[in-house]
């Protein structure tokens, strides 16, 4: 997998043991009703279509899919979108048999219709009182939430607005105060002309970084743009949010993103990337291990006597040094060692070899030191073939003509569709505040993304990967530096079951996990309850074993055959946008 930097830490995802459920059958399929409430708009949705120089993936990823319906963490059951009035509407639900209209909170300033170069208009909700609008034209807006008590909004105030250029869609934005000035961040998302691509598709993916802050003077009460900063890649990001403290952001995407320093400085074709890969030096070391020991070999430089060499072992890192120069090696190993058995031996006064003694003997380690690429990697040969004549037995390129044969060899043949996974380089990426080089990065290439959502407003985004067959939550943990992601909960078996739907457009599920829901681009909304205690006696036909608990899975299907454009869940509703409906389904009650 490329990395975006030589200093960033290969992490792993630490799954909780005690959130999986080994003994989980299957969803049952219920057809008690799902009360649905519908609501008409006086006008419709604004859906911008794709234009014929929008052919691109990247294009139909970010535009062509996007979730026309918004919602406010802070207050459950508010939802927004924009109609073709330019016009933001809100409507929050109370009582499902007493559902209002929805109701104007903002209007966009100017004519969006006239605009030729234009995207969907998009929000996002910063915190309880302000919110970052985009009209997909090119302009940013600052809005200040109305005054509101409970569930009943206001007219939303414009505090600040500004031309950024290029047409974008908001995707993320957190609220701090930083030396006693109020500062908003914003993460905007282009897909922009790359003129240097002429292999490619001719485009890039641009995710730009902008922090607005409250001007210093008192008497002016305005606010400002105080820094822009542009990462670029060649996919759209699963995943993109940043930390609450402001100190980062995370991303996950299929391809690595990279710095744009300056005006001026393009992206690289992919043909300049792999030839900067080729041009790479020499590796400064080489590495090899066996179960006890780890050997590693450098080269001297001209001029560097024994005398000048010093080598420091500790139980969890190394630094290796010459006279009057700064340290050649340094950082943490992949694990502990013996410090007082660690030797270093001269060799023909040209190179050096380093014998570091494995505390956790057995244990094979993944790095010599961690995020280093600097060196190069000798495997054991007699361990390789060991390893491959172990492993013989679980591979085979012919058909499994005898099943019942045991340990019975495995083919591509008997795998389903959904048990490929097309793009192994996924990646999940910590990337600093400053400098916007990577600090972690963990390969996703066995852990699809599903999809994100909001579990605790004041916290990042949470996001779903698959894991075996589950779908498991993740909650960004920036506080964390050892454990940046923790594993709060776990969907059983919906990494498998929404892999057969073909059909899928929106994946969502509740604040409180109490289910998962995911919608076809028309009709159709599914929805999976998590396992709940039974009030009656169940016995398991077939094993005659009581069932304690049920996982069950219902459908509902819309009047209208219209595409679904919006999709967001709650608590106790699915909201459910097309273009001139919006449909409230009530899946639980607060008592």
């Amino acid at each position: 997998m490329y990395l975006p930097t030589m200093e960033a830490a290969n992490c792993s995802l630490k799954v909780n043991r005690l959130l999986l459920d080994p003994q989980f059958e299957s969803y049952k399929l219920t057809l008690d009703p799902l009360p649905c409430y519908n609501v008409e708009l006086d006008t419709a949705v604004a859906e911008v279509f794709l234009r014929e120089d929008q052919y691109t993936l990247d294009h139909m990823r970010a535009f062509g899919m996007y979730n026309y319906l918004h919602c406010n963490p802070w207050v459950p059951d508010s939802v927004f979108y924009v109609d073709q009035l330019e016009r933001v509407m809100s409507l929050t639900v109370t009582l499902d048999t007493a559902m209002g209209k929805p109701t104007e909170v903002f209007r966009f300033p100017r004519d969006l219709n006239a605009c030729d170069n234009r995207l969907c208009s998009s929000m996002h909700f910063t915190s309880a009182q302000w919110v970052v609008l985009s009209d997909g034209a090119g302009t940013l807006y600052l809005i200040r939430n109305g005054n509101h008590s409970g569930s009943t909004y206001g007219k939303w105030e414009l505090i600040f607005n500004t031309e950024l250029g290029e047409p974008f869609i908001v995707i993320h934005s957190i609220s701090s105060v930083l030396c006693e000035r109020h500062v908003i961040d914003v993460l905007l998302l282009s897909v922009e002309k790359d003129e240097s691509d002429v292999k490619g598709s001719g485009f890039h993916v641009s995710l730009e970084w902008v922090s607005i802050v409250q001007m210093q003077s008192k008497e002016d009460c305005g606010y400002e743009i105080s820094k822009r900063r542009k990462l670029f890649g060649k996919s759209v990001p699963d995943y993109a949010a940043i930390e609450p403290s402001g100190k980062g952001m995370m991303i996950i995407s299929s391809k690595p993103f990279r710095l744009i320093s300056k005006e001026g400085d393009q992206p690289k074709s992919p043909g300049d990337e792999r030839m900067d890969e080729d041009d790479k030096r020499e590796p400064l070391y080489s590495w090899q291990q066996t179960g006890d020991d780890v050997t590693v070999t450098f080269q001297l430089p001209e001029g560097i006597t024994k005398e000048d060499l010093k080598i420091k072992f500790l139980p969890r890192d190394i630094e290796i040094s010459f006279k009057d120069q700064d340290s050649f090696l340094k950082g943490q190993l992949h694990s502990l060692i013996d410090c007082e058995s660690s030797l270093w031996i001269m060799k023909d006064k040209q190179s050096v070899e380093v014998t570091l003694i494995k505390q956790d003997t057995g244990c094979m380690w993944a790095d010599f030191i961690i995020g280093d690429k600097q060196g190069k990697y000798i495997a054991n040969p007699e361990q390789c073939a060991a390893i491959s004549e172990r492993l013989m037995h679980l591979t085979s390129e012919d058909m499994n003509t005898d099943p019942d044969k045991e340990k019975p060899p495995c083919n591509a043949q008997e795998l389903e569709e959904c048990d490929f996974f097309l793009d192994d380089s996924t990646s999940l990426c910590r990337f600093d505040g400053e400098s916007l080089k990577a600090t972690h990065v963990v390969n996703l290439g066995s852990n699809p993304f599903l999809f994100s959502f909001v579990a605790t407003p004041e916290l990042m985004p949470c996001f779903s990967l698959r894991h075996d067959v589950d779908a498991l939550l993740w909650q960004p943990v920036f506080e964390q530096e050892e454990s940046l992601w923790e594993h709060i909960a776990t969907f059983n078996a919906l990494g498998y079951v929404q892999a057969s739907k073909q059909d899928k457009k929106f994946f969502s599920c509740a604040p409180n996990f109490s289910y998962a829901a995911l919608c076809e681009c028309t009709r159709r909304i599914f929805l999976y309850r998590q396992p709940t205690p039974l009030t009656t006696v169940l016995y398991n036909r077939k094993e005659g074993r009581r069932v304690g608990q049920v996982a069950k899975q219902q459908v509902a299907s819309l009047e209208t055959s219209d595409p679904i454009l919006g999709f967001q869940a709650s608590n106790e509703r699915i909201f459910v946008l097309t273009a001139k409906k919006l449909s409230v389904i009530k899946v639980n009650s607060t008592s």
